[in-house]
Parts: C-alpha cells; structure tokens; sequence
C-alpha cells in the first residue's frame, strides 16, 4: 500500500484557510506570527495590495471564515501566475480548482463545462479602438478561437472557443496590438465605460475619452486596485445625446454645468453616483456630491480604498459596494472616502445644476450628424452581439476607407463607426449590407441584447443568443414596429445583459412542462435606465422559450393598438398596471 504524500486542491485552500485565519487571530491579540519573518499563507505581501490581506485579518479577527475565492488569492498572487499559464498551454491542459477563479486576473476564463476552453475578455477604455486593433482581434479570434467576437454590454469583446494550448499566444498578441486583458475578471475593476459618442456628439458637455483612458491606466498601474473583496464597475457619462448608463454601475460620473452662487467655481463638473448594481435591483443613487474633472480618478479610487477596506469577503451574494452602503448609508461611506483625499468633497445641490440636455435613446443606432461639420457618425446594429472575423475585417475596412479608422463599441452591444464624411454615407451603408449589417433602430434586432447564454457559460438557464434570434426571425415576420424597442435576454440572476433595464425583460429559467423540464424565461416589461430610470416589472413567469415569441408578440401588438400618439413602449408599459397589461395581450389576436 502506498500513501500519496501530495495535497489535493480542496486540501491546500484548507489549510492555507486554516493558517490565514491562525495567523490573523495572534495578530488580534498582540503575538508574534508562526514563523517569524515570513509570511502566513504564501507570502504576505508588504507592498500597495497589503491592504487587502489586512481586510481579510480584520474579517478573520472579528470571527468571519473568508470564503474561497479569498483564501485563493491570498495564497497566490494571481499575476504570479504566468508560468503556470504557460506550463498548462505546453500540456495542453486547462486550470483546475481556484486556479480557475485565478486565471480570470489575466482575462482567461476557463467556461467549462458550457465549453471546453478559454473565454478571453479585453480592456479597452471608453470602449473605442482603432480599426488596426479591431482587425487585429479578428485575426487572434482566427487563429486561436472560434472564428468570432461578442461585443458586451461594457462596451468590451470578448474572444471565446480558445484552446487549452493557446492561452499565452491570445495574451501576447493582445500585448502586440496595444490592449491588454489584464484585471478583466475576477475581484476587479471591469472595464472603464464612458458615453460612445464621447468627442463627437454635438450635445456633450465634457469629452469622457481621457478621464476614461486616464483612470484605466491608474488600474493598471497600481497593484492595491485588484483583488477587491468583488468586481467594480465604473462609467462616465459626458452629458451628450447618447447615455452610457452610468447609473447601473458602482459608481457613476454623470457629467452637469454648475452655475453661479452654488458654493464652487462655476464650470463642469461630475455628480458622484453610487451603488449601482441592477441585477440586485438598485440604480446609483445621486449623493449629492460634485467632483472636477482632474479629481475623478483620486475620487475613484478613495472609494475604491474604502470598498477594499470594508467590503464582504465572507458572502459572495453580499460581496458588491451596494451592500455596504446598504449597512452604513451615503454620509458614513462619503466620510471613510474622505479620508483618502487630499482636498474636500463638495455637495451642491441638483437644483443649483443645469438640467441635464434630453438622450435620445437609440442614438447609438443608426446615422447621426456629429460636432464636426459634414461628418456623421454610423450605429450599426449587430444582433446579440456577436460577429465573425469576416464581419470585423469588414468593419475595419469601412472604418479605415470611409472614416477616421476609429470603432467605438456601446454597452448595447453594437458598435459605431465615426468621422465618415456625409457624402460618403451611401457608400458605408452598401459596405454594412454587404457585410450582412443594418443600422436601423425601427426593427426587433436593432434593439435586441442578449448574454452569452448556456452554450457558453455554466450560470446561464437558457441558450439566450440562440433564442434571440429565434425571438427576432418571429416578430420581425408579424409586428412592423415604427418605433425602436428594447429586448434584454439574459440567463441567470446575474444580469449580465441588464435584463431590468429593457422594455422587455427575459430572465432565463428551468421551467416544468408536463413531466419535462424546458428552457425558458420569466418576462419583464418597462424597465429604463437614466432619464428613463425603472426596474422592470414582472408580467409572466416561468414561460417555456415554445411559448416566449407569442407572449412577447402580444405585448408588442397591444402597445401599437392602445399606444397614445407617438407614446414610446416604455411609457406604454408604465402608464398600465401588470394585470391591465395582461389583459390588453389578452384580447390581442393570435
């Protein structure tokens, strides 16, 4: 009989637990560490990310029990890790245990048992890029991936179907091209957004394009901005016709112009928003305070500090900076966050701001005249998200010949392509047919979101860009919209395509039919964000996908029966009660 001298993985997060919590308790009552000199559990560090191992000695000395993810990171430091990376792809072998979590610090995401590969999410600030790069993520996706790229809805791509053997080669081309993916997943600051139309749009009152590119370089560039105690989303909104969102992330920069007798320098500045997070069913709530814009990344950060700090690392489900405004309130949390500064927050009151200028909520689609006389700006609608590297060299193309060679991705999952002379429209709009691409608002796919779904991803309960598209072919076949409406399909509580945001909601689900159980979805109606702002209410539950299409035909075919004039869906949606609205579809006929 032989006894295997080597731990497994469940074994090594044991004990590396059992040491952290060990060395935090001693630490608690004034004792010297175990072994003098070294660190607890791999290596203690004594640099800027200290900060985090002294919140999880605080959470284990006040009695928590860290959870797993925590006990990972602390025993490893995931940017430690590139040899590993490289020493799986020569083996031709994916990560096992907490590895994986690990491996998403470097934007790898190992999306078994969905599909048997790597997930490979990038970071680009604002989302825009050049066409170079665009071309260049064409042809990683080519050679490494599945032959295709998903737009999210960070206004980011994301490259999947990658090989075990193949990770490294994605991550120094990346490298190559100029981007990078690091800090993509995982405890971490996501991508940086800002409003896509950020330097063009003839309404704007501040370019967000270097506030965004300076605070993604902040990220990079300091280690104590990972490992949080969960992911962060940050966005900025620069106040022009087309909105980014800002008030479903953790904190939100919407930009205002403060006149005089407010207390501070008139000018531009940002209101602070915080706690977004609308998968929980919260929006960023105004706190009242206004930030210059040479102080959003100090103002970022400090906040970012005091969620390092104080945030939950004993409960995934109450990890996110909602929760702990929740438990302290606006005024305790602004408190902590001055603290890390060196110059004093401001309130000014939203009465003393100039009412923000009207969005137009598709903006992002279709062709727009921008700040720049005789150049306009193209919003081309791309269905669920997805496009084939033949698509994208497309794109590229078109932004090269007839444009600036600038593509700007939105959290809506299309993209634009600016800077194309007016004379030239007719040119790009051929070039966008050829390539099988519209930029039309007024039809079911321009306003169509879906998450990756089930065959890409273990969370998900349905197969969301598969039935989406299903969805489309049916109602574009029987209901001629005249007004844009959007359709969010995502496939777990995590929300990933923001489905309380839609007009129309799909939460995907298991749902029991006859002694079958079916994929299907619990439908959501009038949901809005910014001016718009609602969490979306439930009208049906437990749907099976068969019976979605119809459902979702007789919402539509009651609001263009009983619309007022001119009335958008999402006031038609909240100007009824769910059991009204349920009785309009009703009578609607099959």
């Amino acid at each position: 009989m032989t006894v295997s001298t080597e731990f497994t993985d469940e074994q090594k997060n044991y004990l590396q637990g059992f040491v952290s919590g060990l060395e935090a308790r001693r630490a608690a009552q004034g004792l010297p560490p175990l072994a003098p000199g070294k660190a607890s559990s791999g290596g203690a560090p004594s640099g800027p990310e200290a900060i985090h191992h002294q919140a999880q000695d605080r959470t284990v000395a006040e009695g928590g029990k860290l959870v797993a993810e925590e006990q990972a990171k602390r025993a490893k430091n995931p940017f430690d890790m590139w040899d590993e990376i490289a020493a799986n792809a020569a083996a031709e072998r994916f990560p096992k245990g907490t590895d994986v979590f690990l491996t998403k610090y470097h934007g790898l995401f190992y999306v078994a048992p969905a599909q048997n590969s790597y997930m490979c999410r990038l970071r680009m600030p604002g989302g825009i890029l050049t066409a170079a790069q665009f071309r260049g993520i064409a042809d990683l996706a080519a050679a490494y991936g599945g032959g295709y790229a998903d737009v999210t809805t960070r206004a980011n791509l994301q490259i999947r179907e990658i090989g075990a053997a193949h990770a490294p080669n994605v991550l120094m081309g990346l490298q190559d091209l100029g981007l990078t993916s690091r800090g993509s997943g995982a405890d971490n600051i996501r991508n940086i957004t800002g409003s896509p139309a950020a330097g063009i749009d003839p309404q704007e009152i501040i370019d967000t394009r270097p506030l965004a590119r300076a605070l993604h370089h902040h990220i990079l560039n300091h280690r104590e901005m990972y490992g949080l105690p969960r992911k962060f989303n940050i966005a900025f909104d620069g106040g022009g016709r087309v909105a980014v969102l800002e008030d479903t992330n953790d904190i939100g920069f919407a930009a205002v112009e403060v006149g005089e007798g407010a207390g501070v320098e008139p000018g531009v500045y940002f209101r602070l928003q915080l706690g977004g997070i609308t998968g929980h069913g919260d929006f960023a709530r105004d706190t009242g305070v206004v930030v210059g814009p040479d102080e959003c990344v100090a103002v970022a950060t400090a906040i970012v500090r005091v969620f390092t700090d104080n945030g939950d690392r004993t409960d995934r489900k109450k990890a996110r900076l909602k929760y702990v405004l929740d438990r302290w309130g606006f005024d305790k949390y602004l408190e902590e966050t001055q603290k890390h500064l060196s110059f004093p927050l401001r309130r000014v009151p939203l009465s003393a701001c100039k009412p923000r200028a009207a969005i137009e909520k598709h903006g992002h689609l279709g062709i727009h005249p921008q700040r720049q006389e005789g150049l306009v700006y193209i919003g081309v609608a791309l269905p669920v998200g997805r496009l084939t590297v033949e698509q994208m060299r497309g794109l590229a193309r078109i932004a090269e010949t007839l444009g600036s060679g600038t593509i700007r991705l939105t959290v809506w999952q299309n993209l634009m392509i600016s800077d194309i002379p007016q004379a030239r429209v007719e040119e790009a709009k051929a070039a966008l047919t050829a390539l099988g691409l519209g930029h039309s608002a007024n039809n079911i796919r321009g306003g169509l979101i879906a998450c990756t779904g089930n065959t890409g991803c273990k969370f998900a309960a349905s197969n969301t860009k598969g039935q989406a598209l299903i969805l489309a072919d049916y109602l574009e076949a029987r209901v001629p919209l005249d007004q844009p409406v959007n359709i969010h399909l995502t496939g777990c509580h995590h929300s990933c395509a923001q489905h309380y945001v839609g007009d129309i909601g799909l939460l995907g689900a298991k749902v029991e039919k006859g002694e079958e159980t079916v994929e299907g979805y619990h439908l959501y109606i009038g949901g809005g964000a910014g001016t718009e702002q609602k969490i979306a209410r439930e009208v049906w539950s437990s749907v099976p996908f068969s019976e979605v299409p119809a459902r979702v035909e007789s919402l539509l075919r009651a609001y263009l029966t009983y619309r007022l004039a001119d009335e958008s869906f999402y006031s038609f949606a909240n100007r009824h009660e769910i059991d009204a609205l349920r009785a309009l579809c009703a009578v609607m006929p099959s």
